[in-house]
């Protein structure tokens, strides 16, 4: 959907500012982030400056200002996971995918991000791939997993 299509999800919002993170969540369920002209829309429509629509988008961990890919990867920081070795998962992650944490590979296919805790602390350390959980893992098991998922 773009952006300038916007009407049917607005439309289920009252025009005034209380409604802008619930306006934010439905626009980012439309069209999978938040673009820039979205936010201008958006401010519009809760009758609030722009500014404010992106201090409270760039304030809350759970909007995205890109694009996400179509494999959403969640590298665990939680206390086990952190223990175990999530931030060599997390760099091993980095080199194979050629991007860093908070970015999607340019094919659109791999979006690289961490997370409090996927709840998975037995089989720590382990990432989700699109909610599916990888555990027990070791930078040479994650190189191996998604050198093969590239090709």
């Amino acid at each position: 959907m773009a952006t300038n299509n916007l009407g049917p999800v607005l439309s289920a919002f009252e025009r005034r500012p209380e409604s802008l993170i619930s306006l934010l969540q439905a626009v980012q369920e439309s069209l999978g982030y938040l673009p820039p002209d979205a936010l201008g829309t958006v401010a519009r429509h809760a009758r609030v400056p722009r500014s404010r629509v992106y201090g409270v988008a760039s304030f809350y961990s759970q909007f995205r200002f890109n694009p996400v890919g179509r494999q959403r990867v969640a590298v665990c920081r939680g206390t086990a996971c952190h223990v175990g070795g999530a931030r060599f998962i997390l760099e091993q992650l980095e080199r194979t995918l050629g991007i860093p944490e908070g970015q999607t590979t340019e094919d659109m296919e791999y979006s690289l991000e961490t997370v409090a805790c996927i709840g998975c602390c037995g089989l720590a350390p382990c990432i989700s791939v699109n909610d599916e959980v990888s555990a027990k893992l070791t930078p040479k098991k994650v190189r191996k997993q998604f050198k093969q998922a590239r090709k």
